[in-house]
């Protein structure tokens, strides 16, 4: 029997049963991170979701949240939200095995602004496509995408201004794609996993890295790194996904309450992450990190280097269509943004 059709089961006897609702039934919440609303961008937004959820409907639905990993990887709870009632906030790497066309919107240096990232996400071609994308090859109901840390920023033990002053280092990075970047600045780039960053840092396996600001602190990354380079490389966001079964079994007033809910959430979410930003900096600075922001000139070198490379590997992992309309679909955002 299919999982797909056993779920379907499982949810007509809930709704058989005299006096019952699947409507009030709890629902798991996994994500990465610590239960922190100051450390964990995430943690803030789910516990957001869960109050909006909880009183919008009455209380008929509750989330329970489990942050830290506690259901699994990435790709265990990938798994889950594909097969049973349940909420997943999964980051780029937790989309890649099912859904690699997401990283179009990954590109380094794609989005100018907060404002012109806010845009591409909540309305754009790109993600109306990969919202009925995602439903039609895993079924998983595509929510909202969650503003994790602002954007990223290099961090290393040597000055850098611009990518020649990359030459020669060894940098972490999170997947192929950053090796690709790495690369083109003429670096080298080493896939570490998050939990071994600190320590290949102060060995010296790795020079550098690059993270927003928020998660430079939760590592204590300041500890065995100078310099942090506000290069606003890429936009740092995890995506709230939703068993699609599970939410079609709600009442449409339900369905709205959830959806509203994640919007709201998420509004609030993004004004705490963006107003905590430059504080993050400054605690960073007053930890001995110097802090250098690129110049217009230095940004356009990264901009030159850093696409082109990210851009001709991810021609290797998805169809280049993805790629040519979440680039047109940035530049209106970024057109839209400075206005």
């Amino acid at each position: 029997m299919k999982r797909s059709t056993l779920f379907g089961l499982i949810l007509a006897l809930v709704l058989a049963i005299p006096g019952s609702a699947l409507a009030a039934t709890t629902i798991k919440m996994s994500y990465n991170g610590p239960p922190s609303d100051k450390d964990n961008a995430v943690h803030y937004f789910a516990s957001k979701f869960k109050k909006l959820v909880e009183k919008s409907t009455d209380g008929q639905v509750e989330i329970k949240l489990f942050p830290n990993s506690q259901l699994g990887n990435e790709e265990q709870r990938m798994e889950q939200v594909m097969s049973g009632p349940v909420i997943n906030v999964a980051s780029y790497g937790g989309l890649q095995t099912v859904f690699p066309e997401m990283f179009a919107t990954n590109i380094p240096f794609l989005f100018d602004s907060y404002k012109a990232a806010h845009i591409f996400f909540d309305g754009s071609e790109f993600m109306k496509k990969a919202k009925k994308e995602l439903r039609s090859r895993t079924g998983i109901a595509f929510l909202d995408v969650i503003e994790e840390g602002g954007f990223l920023a290099f961090t290393s033990n040597s000055p850098i201004h611009s990518p020649a002053d990359f030459k020669g280092l060894k940098f972490r990075a999170m997947d192929a794609s950053q090796v690709a970047m790495y690369e083109a600045f003429g670096a080298s780039g080493t896939p570490i996993p998050w939990t071994e960053v600190y320590l290949a840092l102060k060995t010296g396996v790795a020079d550098g890295q690059m993270n927003p600001p928020t998660y430079i602190i939760m590592g204590s990354l300041y500890e065995v790194q100078k310099h942090l380079t506000l290069a606003n490389v890429q936009y740092s966001d995890q995506f709230l996904l939703m068993n699609g079964e599970l939410l079609d079994s709600f009442t449409p007033a339900q369905q709205k309450a959830i959806k509203e809910s994640a919007a709201k959430a998420n509004a609030e979410t993004r004004e705490f992450v963006e107003s905590q930003v430059d504080a993050r900096v400054k605690f960073l600075e007053s930890k001995g990190m110097t802090s250098y922001t690129p110049t217009a000139e230095e940004y356009a070198e990264f901009k030159k280097l850093g696409s082109p490379s990210y851009i001709n590997w991810l021609k290797d992992q998805v169809d280049s269509s993805w790629i040519d309309l979440a680039i047109k679909d940035a530049r209106k955002a970024n057109a839209e943004g400075a206005k």
